[in-house]
């Protein structure tokens, strides 16, 4: 769903491509307590960090672990709401914190309870 999708910055009106291209643990490249997930927005390289202890609060209020597919579903839901809110543009990186992770993940849960399809929910 939100590995390969297109949105509509807000400001500009234009319709932007966006593709997830990599993960990757921080703590091994900026000694970051996160995940860094990497897209392309047009072209454009733009990363998004999830902390870490979103995983453990996640586990903690459902039992059920953030799977790699589900940060990365996490992370483009995020993209793409800040693209499309106004808050996207020209920025190379976003740094999420344990609620902006969560609330993140709740909206996906949502999304999936009204049948539309979403990769790694966990379990």
């Amino acid at each position: 769903m939100y590995t390969n999708f297109i949105a509509t910055e807000r400001w500009t009106k234009k319709k932007v491509h966006v593709l997830y291209q990599a993960l990757i643990v921080a703590i091994a490249t900026r000694h970051a307590d996160a995940v860094d997930i990497k897209f392309l927005v047009d072209g454009r390289p733009v990363w998004v960090a999830l902390p870490h202890p979103a995983w453990v609060e996640y586990k903690n209020r459902t039992g059920k672990m953030i799977t790699d597919p589900l940060a990365i579903e996490i992370a483009g839901h995020f993209l793409k709401s800040a693209l499309e809110s106004g808050e996207g543009l020209g920025r190379e990186m976003y740094s999420l914190t344990v609620p902006e992770t969560l609330k993140h993940l709740d909206a996906l849960a949502a999304e999936v309870e009204a049948g539309l399809p979403t990769a790694g929910m966990g379990g």
